[in-house]
Formats: C-alpha cells, sequence, structure tokens
C-alpha cells in the first residue's frame, strides 16, 4: 500500500455521467492486482473530508492506473471537473483481488453497470481463450464503450429497458452461457448492484459452479481502522464478519450471508 500524489493524465466523460480517469503512480500501478482498490482524496480541503474509493479498472506499463467513476454525489462531482496536469492524493492498492482462473480454464465475467471497472481489470490480465464477458445497464446512455477502456469487442449487453442488446437482466445473459456446463463448468466473477449479485450467488450454487464477487460498498478509510463496511459471513464460513475493505472486496459466494445483505 502507498500513499501519494498521483497526477492525472484525462479524465473524460465516456458515458452519460460516467468517467474515466488515468492517474500516473508506478508505485500503486505496479502493486495493483485486479479487484483491488484505491482510496482517492477529491480536493485538499476538508469538504468533503472523506476519501472516495474506487475499484482499479486497467493499469498500463507506463506507471499508469485507470479507474471509472460515475456522478453520484458531490466528491464525484469535484473529481469530474478536475484534468490534466491536477494531482489527487492516493491510497493504495487496497483489498483483496480475484483469484485467477488456471490457464486454459473458463471464465465467465459478470458485470452490472460501472461494476464492470474491475471485471475489465481481470479481463486485462486472464487468458482470452474461453472467457466470455456479459456486461448489463439500466439504458444504452449508461453503456462504457469498450474501445475507449481498452478491453476491445465482444462483451454482450444487456439493457434493463432494450435500448441495446439483450431485453432484460443480464442474468439472463449468465444463464445461456452457464446451464448445461457439465465437465467444462466456468468460474463466474461478478461485480455490481447487490440484487443482481444475490441472483448471481443464487444461480451459481444452484449450479455448483465457483463463483467470485467484488461488493460494492461505503468506505471511510479503506483499511478497516473505523469497521464501517462490515458484512456477515456464511453459517458454514469460519468468520463470522468480512470487512470489506480488507477481508474483500473479492469474495468467493458461498463466503457470505445473502440474506442478510
Amino acid at each position: 500500500m502507498f500513499e501519494e500524489k498521483a497526477g492525472i493524465v484525462f479524465n473524460k466523460e465516456v458515458a452519460h455521467r460516467t468517467y474515466y480517469m488515468g492517474l500516473r503512480s508506478p508505485r500503486i500501478a505496479g502493486a495493483a492486482r485486479p479487484g483491488q482498490f484505491v482510496m482517492l482524496r477529491v480536493t485538499d480541503g476538508i469538504d468533503p473530508l472523506l476519501r472516495r474509493p474506487f475499484s482499479i479498472c486497467r493499469v498500463e506499463g507506463d506507471g499508469l492506473f485507470c479507474i471509472l467513476y460515475r456522478i453520484v454525489g458531490k466528491g464525484t462531482a469535484i473529481m469530474s471537473k478536475t484534468g490534466e496536469g491536477e494531482r489527487l492524493s492516493a491510497l493504495g492498492p487496497l483489498g483483496r483481488g480475484f483469484k485467477l482462473p488456471p490457464a486454459g480454464g473458463r471464465s465467465l465475467l459478470v458485470a452490472g453497470g460501472i461494476g464492470i471497472a474491475p471485471l475489465i481489470f481481470l479481463a486485462q490480465i486472464i487468458d482470452k481463450g474461453d472467457m466470455a464477458f456479459l456486461s448489463g445497464y439500466r439504458s444504452a446512455g449508461e453503456i462504457v464503450p469498450t474501445d475507449q477502456v481498452g478491453v476491445g469487442s465482444g462483451i454482450s449487453i444487456a439493457t434493463d429497458d432494450g435500448t441495446a442488446g439483450h431485453r432484460g437482466p443480464v442474468t439472463e445473459l449468465l444463464k445461456g452461457h452457464a446451464e448445461g456446463a457439465g465437465e467444462g463448468r466456468p468460474i463466474v466473477f461478478a461485480c455490481g448492484p447487490l440484487p443482481m449479485l444475490k441472483e448471481v450467488a443464487a444461480l451459481t450454487t444452484h449450479w455448483r459452479i465457483p463463483c467470485q464477487v467484488s461488493l460494492e460498498t461505503s468506505m471511510a478509510c479503506g483499511v478497516g481502522a473505523c469497521q464501517g463496511c462490515s458484512v456477515r459471513g456464511s453459517s458454514g464460513h469460519e468468520m463470522p464478519y468480512h470487512h470489506v475493505c480488507q477481508d474483500g472486496p473479492v469474495f468467493d459466494a458461498n463466503a457470505l450471508d445473502w440474506k442478510s445483505l
């Protein structure tokens, strides 16, 4: 974990109220793994006081790490107005990331909305030979264009209102890819809104296929000091509670008590 001022290389709007930002920090970029996150302070003052957590979306060899964010409040609104040459205080990389699949294994990446961010980083790292990337949005205006975030083509899209791709939730696309997998069963990696993750966890439990989920939650510190991001562990797990910032944000789906979330 490092704390330093990271210089903004670019900050551009790529979808409705959704921005893609690149920051230069060779130490953070060099240590980052898919599923980890950074805590950013968006001003040098005390308003807003707390740092904001952002999944690392991509890293480049020249010390660049990237994030995706959507304007949801004062902090992200301030971020959207920053530009090249400005610097943000960054703490990271933080948390536990994804356990990478074995070489040649089948992977299903399932994203909901801005939850696509850590899965873009995962897709950058893993074997593309047998990977399917499924991404769901409320409408076409929210779709993150893959050519602008370094993923390339081949992502299957679902929208709730049917304005692009499959009409319906992204979990319907997942059913088409995973049901009846037999001996070639995949590993599912998911990040998105809690209702989507609950459905993914229920489906993968029913199919008896491994699933890792990245939880999206508010964090005050990102290092386990405030204990404000606790979630209940499943009854069969050795830990009754997990701290998302330290024990996650990536968990095996069967390690969580989904009824309490």
